[in-house]
C-alpha cells in the first residue's frame, strides 16, 4: 500500500509541476494520465499491489464525472447559450437519438453473436460525451463561444438522458420486464431519472446558495473553507438523486447551471478550488483505468471491435450530429469539427461496469468494446484537440472578418 501512495504521489507531483508546458502541447492530460497506469500495472512494470474492483472503479468515475459536470456547468457562460441555444437543443434531441439508431444498426452487422437488446445497449453506453476529456475544447477561447457552450451543454445533459435508456434495455437483454410493459418502463425510467434529478440538483442548489450568501455577507467564509463547498454540493446533488432513484449526472449538472447563475457575483471563488479537484479526481481515474481495466479486457479485442471503436467515434457519431445541424448558420468544418469533438470515456466507463456486473452472456464482449472506444478516444481527442481547435477558431474569426 505504501509503494502504491508513494508512486501515485511522486506522479502527481512531477504531472503538476509540467501541466502548464504539457497544455501548450498536442499531448492531453489523460494520455499521460492512462499511458501512466499501464506502465505501473500488471501489462507493465506491474509496481503497483492493489486490485481496484469494479465497483470502486465505478464509485470513482461517478463522482469525478459528477463534479466536472457541477463546476463546467456553473462557469457556462449562459447569456452566449441563449443565442445559440438551438445548438444543444439539437445535438440532444436529434443528433443523440440517431448516433443510438446508427450505432445500433452498425452493431447489428459487426456483433452476430449479441443479442438485439445487447447491441441497443452497447450502442447506448457509446453514445453520451464526455465533460472531462472534452475540457481541452470547450475550455480552448479560440473556439467560438456558441460551440463552446453547446458542446458543454450537450455533454453536460446528454449522459442523464441516456441512463433511462440504459436500464430500459438492460431490464430487456436480462428479461426482467414483460413483453408488454416496455412503454410503461420507459416512461418510468424517464420521468424518476430526468425529474427527480432535476429537482434535486435544483432545490439543493438553491439552499445551498442561501447558507453561502449569508455566509458570505457576515464574512463567515475562511480563505480555507470556501474551497469545499463546491465540491461538496456537486457530491450532495449526485448522491441525493442517485439515492432517491434519479440520474445524479442530469442533477449534477442542472445544480452547476443554477449556481453559477445565483451565485455570479462570487462564483470564481468558489469555483476555483472544485475544478482544481475535479482535475485531480480525473488523473486519479484515468491512471487506475490504465492500470486496472485496460489490462483485464484487451483479450477480448479483435478486428470487429477495433473496427466498431472508431466508427463510434467517426461516423456513428459525426454523421448525426452533421444532418441534426443542418440548416443552422454553421459551415460544413463547423459541424464537422462538433461531431469529432464529442470524446467518450467517464459516462461509457460508468454504463459499462452497470452491464458487466448485470452478467450478461455477451458482456466481455460489450466492456471491451466500451474500453477500446475509450482508448481510442483518450487518444485520437487528445492529440487532435489543440491544433484543430486553434485552427477552427482562427478560421472561423477570418470567416466572420470577411461577412463584416
Amino acid at each position: 500500500m505504501y509503494l502504491d501512495l508513494f508512486v501515485f504521489a511522486v506522479f502527481i507531483i512531477i504531472y503538476s509541476s509540467v501541466a502548464g508546458a504539457v497544455e501548450r502541447t498536442w499531448i492531453s492530460g489523460a494520455i499521460i494520465f492512462t499511458a501512466f497506469g499501464l506502465l505501473i500495472g500488471p501489462i507493465g512494470l506491474d509496481l503497483i499491489s492493489f486490485k481496484a474492483d469494479r465497483e470502486a472503479i465505478k464509485t470513482l468515475a461517478e463522482l469525478t464525472l459528477a463534479l466536472v459536470l457541477f463546476t463546467d456547468a456553473a462557469g457556462a457562460d449562459l447569456g452566449v447559450l441563449k443565442k445559440a441555444e438551438q445548438l444543444p437543443i439539437r445535438l440532444l434531441l436529434i443528433g443523440l437519438p440517431l448516433t443510438i439508431l446508427l450505432g445500433f444498426g452498425v452493431g447489428i452487422l459487426f456483433f452476430q453473436q449479441l443479442s438485439l437488446f445487447e447491441v441497443a445497449l452497447l450502442a447506448t453506453m457509446l453514445a453520451p460525451t464526455d465533460a472531462a476529456l472534452g475540457k481541452a475544447v470547450v475550455t480552448n477561447e479560440k473556439v467560438p463561444n456558441a460551440v463552446r457552450q453547446g458542446l458543454n451543454v450537450e455533454s453536460g445533459l446528454n449522459d442523464g438522458i441516456c441512463v433511462p435508456i440504459l436500464f430500459l434495455f438492460l431490464a430487456l437483454a436480462t428479461g426482467t420486464v414483460d413483453e408488454g410493459g416496455h412503454w410503461q418502463l420507459a416512461l418510468k425510467l424517464v420521468l424518476e431519472e430526468i425529474g427527480i434529478g432535476l429537482a434535486v440538483g435544483l432545490l439543493l442548489t438553491v439552499l445551498a446558495v442561501g447558507l453561502l450568501k449569508i455566509a458570505w455577507r457576515r464574512n463567515w467564509l475562511t480563505e480555507t473553507w470556501i474551497q469545499v463547498p463546491i465540491v461538496a454540493l456537486a457530491l450532495a446533488c449526485f448522491a441525493a438523486a442517485q439515492f432517491i432513484g434519479g440520474s445524479g449526472f442530469i442533477a449534477a449538472f442542472s445544480g452547476g447551471l443554477l449556481f453559477g447563475v445565483l451565485a455570479k457575483e462570487h462564483r470564481e471563488e468558489f469555483l476555483r478550488a472544485a475544478e482544481g479537484t475535479g482535475d485531480t479526481m480525473a488523473l486519479i481515474t484515468w491512471v487506475i483505468f490504465g492500470a486496472a481495466v485496460i489490462g483485464k479486457t484487451i483479450d477480448y479485442f479483435s478486428w470487429t471491435v477495433l473496427v466498431y471503436a472508431i466508427l463510434s467515434l467517426t461516423l456513428i457519431r459525426m454523421l448525426p450530429v452533421f444532418l441534426s445541424l443542418t440548416g443552422l448558420r454553421t459551415n460544413s468544418e463547423g459541424k464537422l469539427f462538433i461531431g469529432w469533438f464529442g470524446p467518450r470515456g467517464l459516462a461509457s466507463i460508468v454504463f459499462g461496469v452497470i452491464v458487466v456486473n448485470a452478467n450478461l452472456p455477451n458482456g466481455g464482449t460489450i466492456a471491451s468494446t466500451v474500453v477500446c472506444t475509450v482508448i481510442f478516444s483518450i487518444i485520437l481527442h487528445g492529440i487532435s484537440a489543440k491544433p484543430w481547435a486553434d485552427g477552427f477558431g482562427e478560421r472561423w474569426r477570418q470567416t466572420l472578418g470577411a461577412e463584416g
